[in-house]
């Protein structure tokens, strides 16, 4: 089985989660995708993420009809702060020792790697699939990701090497760190959000069913 974890608050999905989502697991041939909303992020406010419940509900409707994309409410159900080794280390309790488990995220988020508990223990664990964000990189010359290699280079470990062959990055003992370009939806729940506010539209922005439920919710008022 070859497995992706793709994590986020999801506050509320959209089809820029869902295009990343589509396109890693066609291009790594996943056998399933989990999409795993968090529960309340540690940069997060209380009150600007909707309640887990109703996440959830968002991503069971936005997914349902895409075979191969998966939810999981690991995150939301573990008690206390969860951390991502704690969520790897539940699926691969669960699958096979020959399995191959991908931990997707945006190259934002993967900048900060050296910031997470047991970070160390999670490039030994899983493989990474970094992907590019709108917004984030300004200089596309060489698709920006010069930025992540002298990230690792300086944070991590100097020993990291670029397998040309296989779109990684490669160290001694580590699991590979994939660089991986997706179609860029300039989408992001925070402009949804406040779009709602404003008593303005979603539609093309998020999935049909998403937007009803929202609607029907009164949610992000």
């Amino acid at each position: 089985m070859r497995i992706g974890l793709f994590g986020g608050t999801f506050n509320p999905i959209h089809l820029g989660h869902l295009r990343v989502a589509v396109e890693v697991k066609e291009g790594f041939e996943l056998n399933e995708l989990f999409l795993i909303p968090a529960a309340l992020p540690p940069h997060k406010m209380p009150g600007e993420v909707v309640d887990a419940a109703d996440r959830l509900k968002m991503l069971k409707r936005a997914i349902e009809d895409t075979p191969g994309l998966k939810l999981s409410d690991v995150e939301l159900k573990r008690s206390g702060p969860s951390y991502t080794i704690d969520t790897v280390n539940f699926f691969k309790d669960g699958l096979s020792e020959h399995s191959q488990i991908y931990l997707i995220m945006g190259m934002d988020a993967f900048l900060e790697i050296d910031t997470w508990k047991s970070y160390d223990e999670l490039l030994t664990q899983i493989s990474f699939i970094v992907i590019n964000r709108p917004n984030v990189i300004s200089d596309q010359s060489v698709y920006g990701w010069e930025i992540m290699e002298d990230y690792l280079k300086s944070k991590i470990s100097s020993e990291y090497i670029f397998s040309n062959s296989q779109s990684c990055y490669m160290r001694p003992e580590k699991q590979p760190i994939y660089v991986y370009e997706v179609t860029i939806l300039d989408i992001s729940s925070t402009k949804i959000r406040e779009l709602i506010k404003r008593g303005r539209s979603i539609e093309y922005l998020v999935p049909q069913k998403v937007a009803n439920f929202i609607n029907s919710k009164g949610l992000y008022l």
